[in-house]
């Protein structure tokens, strides 16, 4: 369902047919609901289950036939005063059987095949990234020239990109900046129900919401017309960065055995926005195994979870992977995974002209003023030569290491050639010639 107005905004369903769920799951968390939190009124039951008052009102009605509810009458003399229920001695038998199966109640979840159509509306695929979104979303950058001209036409392709490089220059935080320049919102799920098994989706850690207000007066495609379906978020395209702590089992579903509920996996998490796999190359896993993993789902677009049962179902794979190393590709991957990462793009390290850029723009976010006879040492005494290698990293850490050494030492806030030779020193390791 979706409405025309705004584009891709689910629509909430008002009949229970139509909500593609089985309804004695829908009875039972209505029931779980009430009998956790007090609820007595269609519209608190409504608020608390996040559906619309025709779907609790039918629900009522099936559980009074069923005598699972019954009839307080209205708190006040006014007939436009709501009817209040309360669960019979049956209702309440029933919510404690229903929670030693799941403690899960709260937002009604949606079905896969609904799960998959709205991301199908709001792919990544259909995000389009300017150049013009992209340098301003990098604009605290120094980058090489031609760089954005690479990145764009790989962010719009919506497939897998690897970022590879010597360390330092600036592969996060381009990544960082992709996502920033994906400038528009989508609809996440609270939940999603597989073979009558809970899947939670959405995560406040990942997920940006944002309220009308916000998006009232903000650059962000989706508009303000009839209310959406409220088991989804309105939220900022989700990031999902993960480092070296990445292993194969996070990429699977997590099944809490207090709550008897699952938690989708990262890559899940990251539907409809990016992925980034910063780190490549220092994970437990080797970067082939990690591979291995996404290959049918970067190339088919889907990919296939298990729950403990055994039950196998496929969820939409609709997410921008960048991957992000600093070691050569030809030693993480075979040809075979190489040729289905479509675009490789070697990040370098900073041109002198790049790299005095950088060093202006850090010694003005420190508050001090460039000092030529500082650059014009280190490009002559410290660097093995003018044309470096430097490296983006460098500016930063010196700056903030001479900054430091002031401050303890309480001298001028100003940049000395003794205080950047102090600060070279910490680049190095004592038993290494060159760290560079």
């Amino acid at each position: 369902m979706m409405d025309s107005t705004t584009g891709f905004a689910p629509i909430a369903p008002t009949r229970l047919e139509d909500m593609g769920l089985p309804t004695t799951l829908m009875q039972n968390l209505l029931l779980k609901a009430v009998f956790r939190m007090g609820l007595q009124t269609p519209s608190q039951m409504a608020e608390a289950c996040a559906v619309s008052p025709p779907i609790i009102d039918s629900l009522i009605t099936l559980s009074r036939e069923e005598n699972l509810f019954e009839t307080l009458g209205n708190r006040g003399a006014s007939a436009s005063e709501e009817m209040r229920y309360q669960l019979t001695e049956a209702g309440r038998s029933r919510a404690l059987d229903a929670l030693g199966q799941s403690e899960y109640y709260g937002a009604f979840p949606i079905p896969l095949s609904l799960f998959e159509s709205q991301s199908n509306k709001q792919s990544i695929k259909n995000a389009v990234i300017t150049k013009e979104a992209l340098e301003r979303a990098t604009s605290h950058l120094v980058l090489p020239d031609g760089m954005l001209d690479k990145l764009g036409p790989a962010v719009n392709s919506g497939r897998a990109m690897l970022l590879y490089g010597p360390p330092g220059n600036g592969k996060s935080a381009i990544s960082d900046g992709i996502c920033g320049a994906l400038g528009d919102a989508i609809y996440v799920p609270a939940v999603v129900e597989a073979f009558g098994q809970i899947v939670g989706v959405y995560d406040p850690i990942v997920h940006e919401r944002i309220t009308e207000e916000e998006s009232e007066g903000s650059s962000l495609r989706l508009r303000r017309d009839a209310p959406h379906d409220p088991r989804f978020y309105k939220c900022k395209r989700p990031t999902v960065m993960t480092g070296g702590e990445l292993t194969l089992d996070m990429l699977d579903l997590n099944f809490n055995p207090i709550s008897r509920t699952y938690q989708a996996p990262l890559q899940m998490k990251a539907t409809g926005g990016v992925f980034i796999v910063d780190d490549l190359g220092r994970q437990r896993e080797s970067p082939q195994a990690l591979m291995n993993r996404w290959i049918v789902p970067i190339e088919q677009r889907y990919d296939l979870l298990a729950l403990q049962s055994g039950q196998k179902f496929t969820v939409p794979f609709d997410t921008l992977v960048i991957f992000s190393t600093n070691f050569a590709p030809k030693k993480l991957f075979d040809g075979a995974a190489l040729r289905r990462i479509y675009y490789k793009i070697k990040i370098e390290g900073p041109s002198q002209r790049d790299f005095i850029e950088i060093f202006a723009r850090v010694a003005k976010k420190y508050r001090v003023k460039p000092s030529e006879e500082v650059l014009a040492h280190m490009l002559t005494r410290l660097y093995p030569s003018p044309n470096g290698p430097f490296a983006s990293f460098h500016a930063p850490f010196l700056i903030d290491q001479m900054m430091s050494i002031v401050e303890y030492e309480q001298r001028p806030r100003e940049m000395t050639v003794d205080l950047v030779e102090r600060a070279w020193a910490n680049l190095f390791v004592a038993d290494e010639e060159n760290t560079l």
